[in-house]
């Protein structure tokens, strides 16, 4: 066997069947953009919707060979052998390669199991045994998932920008997206908070910047960071920014984006699991649940509030979570407390969540901030307002 893989975009494929075998095959060809004919007596449902969908044609009858002119590849999938035979045998008059998919040893071409990844495709071929062709498949398609494949580029290319959030700093709770978009950067752009234990996983020439963000200290600005994955994507470089969290969410991506776009760079951004949410789970507070909360507002510590902000927050029923809040603690709780929030209300501030540090100290509004200067709390910290603070009881350690 001589493996190829043939671009069928635009070119005529003949299916002969019109069962669900028949049905697959036409919708895998018209989703690689085929000129797919199928020739059949009566058509499956799931073919009768493709067909009416417009994405086939349909012939009713057999195959003769006129359905074959014009035609670069033949699936011959009736499911009944005989019939099959035929088909191969008016192929191979007309010297098309044929697809056997019930008997692919059968057949002059086979058609593999298929792991896609963007513009990397792996096919697996084991003769007859489509099961065991199928299984080294899937397992090829979690190795590309898991970021361990070299998937870098070698070729010349346009660069580009990936916004990639990371989570809460947990590898763990990486995307598989995430995951292989850094396998493949050549600049890896990082925040503090962002899960930096993948970075050992890098090639070694992999460039690492580290722009990561204290309380009050910022030594690299965001029009600079803006610079810097901009001028590294003209260079024709990937660029990765691994960013904390969610990009979009409280993650100054939307800025990023907007960088890139006036460049000229092409960029993509890949959500992460936001630190909103992540962190108050991993210290065992849902921040909705029945009967306690039925909406959560998010909120940056890092913007003043005026009377009217703070009051229609004071008003919600539901969960208030504060992101890069521990300095803004104090204005914080005394502001709900003069908007009217009932001085009881829990609060929960989670520490270093999802990391082995992590600590959550729990108080009223009203003592909050007390407490946890007390308790000598620092950043990173989440805060968590609302009565979802009790609802499950104390919560666990770290994950």
């Amino acid at each position: 066997m001589q493996p190829l893989h043939l671009d069928v975009r635009g070119r005529r494929v003949v299916v002969a069947g019109g069962g669900p075998l028949a049905a697959g095959c036409a919708r895998d060809l018209a989703a690689l953009g085929a000129d797919v004919l199928v020739v059949a007596v009566h058509l499956c449902e799931e073919l009768a919707e493709q067909h009416d969908a417009g994405a086939v044609r349909w012939r009713e009858g057999g195959l003769t060979g006129t359905d074959l002119d014009g035609a670069w590849l033949v699936h011959a999938a009736t499911g009944d052998a005989r019939e099959d035979d035929a088909v191969a045998a008016l192929a191979e008059q007309r010297r098309l390669w044929c697809v056997r998919p019930d008997a692919p040893a059968a057949g002059t071409a086979v058609e593999p199991a298929v792991v896609r990844r963007d513009d990397v495709v792996l096919s697996v071929d084991a003769g007859a045994d489509t099961e065991r062709a199928r299984a080294v498949a899937v397992r090829l398609g979690h190795l590309l998932d898991s970021g361990a494949a070299p998937l870098r580029r070698h070729r010349p290319r346009a660069g580009r920008v990936v916004l990639v959030g990371g989570g809460p700093g947990e590898p763990e709770l990486l995307t598989l997206r995430g995951r292989r978009r850094l396998a493949e950067a050549d600049v890896v752009v990082v925040d503090r908070l962002a899960p930096t234990g993948v970075l050992a996983e890098l090639d070694p020439d992999v460039e690492v910047v580290d722009v990561g963000k204290t309380s009050g200290k910022h030594p690299v600005p965001q029009e600079e960071i803006n610079r810097v994955l901009v001028d590294a994507a003209l260079a024709g470089r990937t660029v990765v920014r691994l960013k904390g969290g969610d990009p979009y969410v409280l993650g100054r991506g939307g800025e990023e984006v907007l960088a890139c776009r006036q460049a000229g760079v092409e960029v993509e951004v890949v959500p992460g699991v936001t630190s909103a949410f992540a962190v108050p789970a991993a210290a065992g507070i849902p921040v909705t649940h029945r009967g306690a909360a039925r909406c959560v507002t998010v909120l940056s510590g890092h913007e003043d509030l005026d009377g009217d902000d703070l009051g229609a927050l004071a008003r919600l029923a539901g969960t208030l979570v504060v992101l890069m809040g521990v300095a803004a603690l104090d204005r914080l709780a005394a502001g709900l407390l003069a908007a009217g929030r009932d001085p009881a209300t829990p609060v929960a501030v989670v520490q270093d969540g999802w990391t082995p540090r992590q600590r959550t100290t729990t108080a009223p509004l009203a003592d909050i901030a007390r407490v946890a200067r007390r308790a000598g709390v620092q950043a990173p910290a989440v805060v968590v307002v609302g009565e979802v603070v009790d609802v499950l009881g104390p919560g666990p350690g770290a994950p």
